[in-house]
């Protein structure tokens, strides 16, 4: 036992206030284990009896991205900050460029709903064997592991001056995605679905370069590559578009 303690600010809704806890130390405790023992006891740091906060949690691997909330002015997952390197007092406070649900709990749906205008997944009927898939380079393998690692936790929006209540931009995450499956040797039957997906309103045009999100994704991913990649990728497919209009609406095409 110490009497060492962690003093923790949370930015509360309903009403909209600040709170602060104080809390027993913990040799290599993460910021959910703190809101754990404030949950259990929600007391304030003047004695008020408080509703214990809310707060999203699942894998506490930094692999599902459901507890990413603002620590100390910082966008991250709270299951991999550690207590032990952040200053105090640590402040909480929700994302806040997605609809607030309550405390610390955001609504990440426009993630999830950008990912179903991409298309992203496989779309192999699986109810039979299809025989050994197409080989794969190593250096496309290579790629798309680290494309694959995002867990759609919301830090790339977070950061992005380009997303807002009145932007519609679909945001790094969703066009990064993109990318890994039209670089999958059977995703890229799709490719131009998902191409055209991203020439439409707030899409891979709108981002403004700013590279906020690179810095701030924490699994690595390079976001401006995919952004970039697939900026060329449309307009590769526009030009593609164009030339085969006539095609496309049942006409005979260009002449050759």
């Amino acid at each position: 036992m110490t009497d060492r303690k962690v003093v923790v600010r949370i930015e509360r809704s309903d009403p909209a206030r600040w709170e602060e806890f104080h809390v027993e130390y913990r040799p290599n405790a993460n910021v959910i284990s703190v809101l754990m023992q404030i949950q259990r006891n929600p007391v304030t740091a003047d004695g008020k009896k408080t509703s214990p906060p809310v707060w999203d949690a699942a894998c506490l691997e930094e692999v599902c991205g459901s507890c990413t909330m603002n620590i100390n002015g910082k966008v991250r997952q709270a299951c991999s900050a550690l207590i032990d390197q952040l200053t105090q007092p640590i402040t909480l406070q929700p994302m806040k460029k997605f609809p607030l649900v309550r405390d610390l709990a955001v609504d990440r749906e426009k993630m999830f709903n950008a990912l179903k205008r991409i298309h992203g997944w496989i779309p192999v009927d699986g109810t039979y064997d299809l025989g050994p898939g197409p080989r794969q380079a190593q250096e496309d393998q290579e790629i798309n592991y680290v494309l694959s690692t995002c867990m759609t936790c919301g830090c790339c929006l977070e950061v992005c001056p380009q997303v807002g209540p009145t932007t519609a931009f679909i945001g790094a995450a969703a066009i990064s995605q993109a990318r890994l499956f039209n670089n999958h040797p059977t995703g890229k039957m799709n490719a131009d679905e998902r191409l055209r997906a991203l020439m439409g309103p707030g899409g891979v045009t709108d981002c403004g370069k700013a590279a906020n999100c690179a810095q701030a994704c924490p699994k690595g991913i390079p976001l401006t590559s995919s952004i970039a990649e697939m900026a060329r990728a449309t307009t590769r497919q526009a030009l593609k578009d164009w030339f085969f209009r006539d095609e496309r609406k049942g006409g005979a095409g260009p002449a050759g």
